[in-house]
């Protein structure tokens, strides 16, 4: 796929999905809740009950949909974004052409991150205003395990592109990379420098990603031949920064917690739990299903 392409074939394939109903966008009624100068949007995705069923009854009917990218459907198939990689419509979308950066063979989702990886999220990235992000496990948010990126389009709410952006002036160093002091968990964050081309920004990223995972003592053990990381984690990835958290626990009251909190965005399936996130704060929820450890 040449740059500058992607885009369109998002657009023209969201088109088709939904007039045959192989795309079910799950509407959503939105809360603004401020916490430490980051304008949290709690989404409150009710239907998303019904993707949990329809989940279960394909994993029921049909022992080969229990792994629904090999192969992904064809109606929500995009793009061949490289040799080992394909874009895929997430079949159940909060956000607008909300994407899948899916490896073509079976690779589970808690293995490292490879440079075919970043090189087909790059390729993602710089085609519109983006944001990557990775669930490195279950705990973490992944609802699959065959490995897969993701991409949403800018801005994630009408008032912020990226709510967090809204206090990265804060950051201080430690070490090699930067945490916000407001958040009171692990982390690393890393600026990039001008982007020059794919190749440079992945082995760039390539690079970071092994060193964050050294700093944050995230270790590596071999499974069946296979490596795959011992810590579940989150990473998100702009044009400009990268950042990862380790996570001790996927939910906070009942609340699902995946890469996009990090960057300021909740989703909820009830509007109770709205009221719980307000009241304890979206910043004690982020640290509740994170490892503690302040900037030091």
């Amino acid at each position: 796929m040449n740059s500058g392409e992607l885009w369109q074939a998002v657009v023209i394939k969201t088109r088709k999905a939904l007039a045959s109903k192989a795309l079910h966008p799950i509407k959503t009624t939105q809360a603004i809740v401020e916490d430490g100068g980051i304008p949290f949007s709690i989404r409150c995705v009710s239907s998303l009950l019904r993707k949990d069923s329809d989940t279960r009854t394909k994993q029921r009917s049909s022992q080969n949909r229990a792994n629904p990218f090999l192969p992904p459907e064809r109606p929500l198939t995009v793009a061949d974004i490289s040799d080992t990689h394909v874009a895929v419509l997430n079949k159940f979308n909060v956000f607008e052409h909300h994407l899948l950066i899916v490896t073509r063979q079976y690779e589970h989702q808690q293995t490292p991150l490879t440079e075919p990886d970043f090189q087909a999220l790059w390729k993602c990235l710089t085609d519109y205003p983006s944001l990557g992000f990775y669930n490195g496990g279950v705990v973490a948010g992944a609802s699959q395990p065959h490995k897969h990126l993701q991409l949403v389009p800018l801005p994630l709410t009408k008032a912020e592109a990226i709510p967090v952006e809204r206090v990265l002036d804060r950051l201080v160093p430690i070490r090699r990379f930067h945490c916000l002091p407001i958040f009171e968990f692990a982390h690393c964050f890393y600026r990039f420098n001008e982007f020059q081309d794919v190749k440079s920004a992945a082995n760039e990223s390539l690079e970071v990603y092994r060193d964050m995972l050294e700093e944050l003592r995230l270790g590596i053990e071999v499974i069946e031949n296979k490596q795959r990381l011992t810590q579940p984690y989150n990473l998100l990835i702009s044009r400009e920064w990268m950042m990862m958290v380790p996570r001790s626990t996927e939910k906070f009251h009942a609340v699902s917690i995946n890469a996009l909190g990090y960057a300021g965005s909740f989703f909820v399936r009830k509007e109770e739990q709205i009221a719980a996130v307000k009241k304890h704060g979206p910043l004690q929820a982020l640290q509740s299903v994170s490892l503690i450890q302040t900037c030091t």
